[in-house]
């Protein structure tokens, strides 16, 4: 009988540092993850001075590949992307170790060139992150460093440049020290690589600046350990370069919230980083949801190319967990009239999405129970991938949707809007709430909002107050719940 196939895709990256294999499928719209499988192959450490691959690392490259063949046996080769970068683009006996390669995987590599390799990580990155206006994606690889500066889905400028984190470590830190002048150096070298791309990027310009790399993760992770919050500055850059420099050696690098697989190539990552910060004045960076693996998966997905992300996201959970539509849409209206009326109380402009995202999912723990549904919806949210949403955005909607109804909390620890900005959009969203309580769109009262400061006073009119006395005692409730909290509002 004719094996029937499974409807999944693979992306293999045969990166310079580590070989990558993503195994996803499709699920409501959204892409679901079943399996991440990573080694630390290291090719580009392999490369000789007549940029030849030593036997070496083409085995340790031939031996993943092993690993990975198993679980393509069942997937349509038609579903099946292999991609190398760097190391193999820049290996004169490439060729070998591609045949053989080839042979074990039962399907052909191709190596992209490094515009190529650029234009498929933002697409990875613009599948997965939300927001709107240029941004600048950072994507620093083992042997390469890719640089995109592009609007939703298309792409303004492309660069590959020959530095990476393996590179520069065999370039700046092969004694192993680390001291002032070898991070000054690594810095300096990686600065004059940048600096022909510099007048066009700076020239283009960009509104947010995103990192979409290992290195870049790895980063985040120490940072957010040592407890700081998940924006990458330049003075948080220098703060580790100062720690790395306290260990003296390599071997002895010890950084709380540094694994010990990124260990090796933590320093000259981190160079490189610090050089693109200084070099295009940077003034802060976030992590983005995916890179050159996702961008492979979504070129391979037609259905879910040229998408809001953050829409297809709330849509695919609403599917999933069948949520009410015309009620989740209807709290996300009332929401968004009432922080509009509000005035300046939140001065983020992503306020209004996060809002509106928190509105259409308050719902969600329903599925498990109507008690304490609130922080089932959080727990959902909190443990699920939410592409188009950072990690900070992502813990405020968590934070908006466990306090939805009933008994009232400021909103807890998050760093997507300031505090005072997350508990008003807590306020108007437990609003919006009692006002759509009916679920019908046309039962919901004529209302209007006045803020002065912080004090908030919503008029819904006596006549439909006395005719609606279980609505008027709960928005009255809510009313005095805010007000006990330091947040004045009244209902008039």
């Amino acid at each position: 009988m004719e094996n029937s196939r499974s409807p999944l895709y693979a992306a293999i990256d045969l990166g310079s540092n580590s070989f990558h294999m993503l195994i996803v499928c499709e699920v409501a719209g959204s892409v679901q993850i079943l399996a991440k499988i990573k080694r630390k192959v290291r090719l580009a450490a392999g490369l000789d001075s007549q940029l030849n691959l030593s036997d070496e690392a083409m085995q340790r490259g031939w031996d993943c590949l092993s690993l990975f063949a198993e679980r393509l046996q069942d997937i349509d080769p038609a579903r099946i992307r292999i991609v190398a970068t760097a190391a193999l683009r820049s290996a004169k006996n490439a060729r070998v170790f591609i045949d053989q390669a080839n042979g074990i995987l039962g399907h052909d590599i191709e190596v992209i060139s490094g515009e190529e390799e650029a234009r498929t990580i933002y697409q990875g990155v613009a599948h997965t992150s939300g927001g709107s206006g240029k941004r600048l994606v950072v994507d620093i690889g083992g042997a390469s460093t890719e640089l995109i500066i592009g609007e939703g889905f298309d792409a303004a400028a492309l660069t590959s440049l020959h530095m990476g984190c393996v590179t520069w470590l065999e370039n700046h830190f092969k004694d192993r020290a680390l001291s002032k002048n070898s991070f000054e150096q690594a810095i300096s070298g990686a600065k004059s690589v940048l600096a022909p791309i510099l007048p066009k990027y700076k020239a283009l310009g960009w509104e947010v600046c995103v990192g979409a790399s290992g290195t870049v993760q790895a980063l985040q992770e120490i940072m957010v350990a040592q407890g700081m919050d998940e924006v990458i500055t330049l003075e948080k850059l220098h703060r580790l370069r100062k720690q790395a420099i306290g260990c003296g050696q390599l071997e002895e690098l010890d950084i709380e919230g540094l694994t010990l697989e990124r260990a090796l190539v933590f320093p000259s990552g981190l160079s490189i980083l610090i050089a693109i910060f200084e070099a295009l004045e940077i003034s802060a960076m976030t992590l983005a949801g995916g890179a050159l693996r996702e961008g492979m998966v979504y070129d391979m997905m037609d259905s879910m190319r040229q998408q809001d992300i953050r829409s297809r996201t709330i849509s695919s959970i609403h599917t999933r967990f069948s949520l009410d539509n015309a009620h989740a849409e209807s709290v996300a209206e009332v929401a968004q009239s009432l922080l509009k009326a509000s005035g300046a109380l939140v001065s983020e402009p992503v306020g209004t999405e996060l809002l509106r995202s928190a509105a259409l999912v308050h719902e969600m723990g329903l599925v498990l129970s109507f008690k304490r549904d609130g922080e089932h919806a959080a727990y959902l949210l909190g443990n699920i991938d939410l592409p188009g949403f950072t990690n900070a955005q992502k813990q405020l909607v968590c934070e908006l949707v466990k306090r939805y109804r009933d008994t009232l909390s400021p909103v807890g620890s998050q760093n997507a809007v300031s505090a005072s900005s997350a508990n008003h959009l807590l306020r108007l969203l437990r609003l919006a709430v009692i006002l759509c309580h009916r679920r019908e769109k046309g039962a919901v009262p004529t209302f209007s909002l006045n803020a002065e400061g912080e004090s908030l006073t919503l008029s819904v009119g006596a006549k439909w107050l006395t005719d609606n006395p279980l609505m008027a005692a709960e928005l009255m409730l809510e009313a005095q719940r805010q007000s006990d909290l330091g947040w004045p509002t009244k209902v008039v």
